[in-house]
């Protein structure tokens, strides 16, 4: 657990009986009372860990309450569970990882089973590990955007989308297709899943606009020739810098 680097004087930090009495909590300057058993509920717990330790080794603030150096804004959610069992109605990611962070493992598998979790967790996230270097491509689209947005409003890359093996087999002359100054391709596939290319598509607008970006994409329209393939690999993404 990530604490302050002194250790306070204050004997009574952590209060005798470890059953009914209470204990004065400041995390990341918000205040909580609770009492200790309520604390040490999960044993396994960083909590539990903290307030096991003896009273010598308690981090504390100027006033003698146990400090714990983490944001504070989740942590009564984390307590309300605690307490009673009872889940946040909101800000169900933020609490996950907070719950994460204190190892509270009954309060991340409850978590873990709503419905704003659940299909992340289970379907999202699952079919993206099945897609190679996708998280490795979005740091470099994200890169790459950055370097181009220097004195202009819009960053655009090439995204090019390899749904099976044998859309790889044209990869070389799909490049070739595009036009000579669109040098920025990222590629990602192929894989193997049912899902389609606008599902990838939609997952790398989700997290690129999870990080605060505002971006958008659409099907790049080559030029068509009477002698040449047309493909549909690729489409432009478009990030709007103000």
């Amino acid at each position: 657990m990530s604490l302050p680097d002194y250790k306070s004087s204050e004997k009574q930090s952590l209060p005798a009986n470890p059953h009914s009495s209470v204990v004065q909590l400041n995390v990341g300057g918000q205040l909580f009372s609770t009492s200790l058993s309520t604390l040490r509920k999960h044993p396994n717990s960083k909590l539990a860990e903290l307030l096991t330790r003896r009273t010598t080794e308690a981090f504390c603030d100027a006033q003698g309450r146990v400090f714990i150096d983490r944001d504070g804004a989740h942590f009564g959610a984390v307590l309300e569970f605690l307490r009673s069992e009872r889940l946040p109605a909101g800000n169900i990611k933020e609490v996950h990882r907070e719950a994460m962070y204190y190892n509270i493992q009954p309060l991340i598998k409850r978590l873990e089973e709503t419905p704003q979790l659940f299909g992340e967790l289970v379907g999202r996230q699952q079919f993206l590990s099945r897609v190679p270097h996708y998280k490795e491509n979005i740091e470099v689209l994200i890169r790459i955007a950055r370097a181009e947005a220097i004195a202009a409003r819009h960053s655009t890359i090439m995204i090019c989308v390899l749904r099976t093996e044998e859309d790889l087999g044209f990869y070389d002359n799909a490049i070739s297709s595009l036009e000579a100054d669109k040098v920025s391709v990222v590629t990602f596939g192929p894989w193997k899943d049912a899902l389609s290319t606008k599902d990838v598509l939609d997952c790398v607008k989700i997290d690129i606009e999870s990080q605060g970006y505002m971006v958008r994409i659409e099907p790049h329209m080559g030029e068509k020739s009477f002698l040449s393939r047309s493909y549909d690999y690729f489409h432009k993404l478009t990030f709007t810098w103000w």
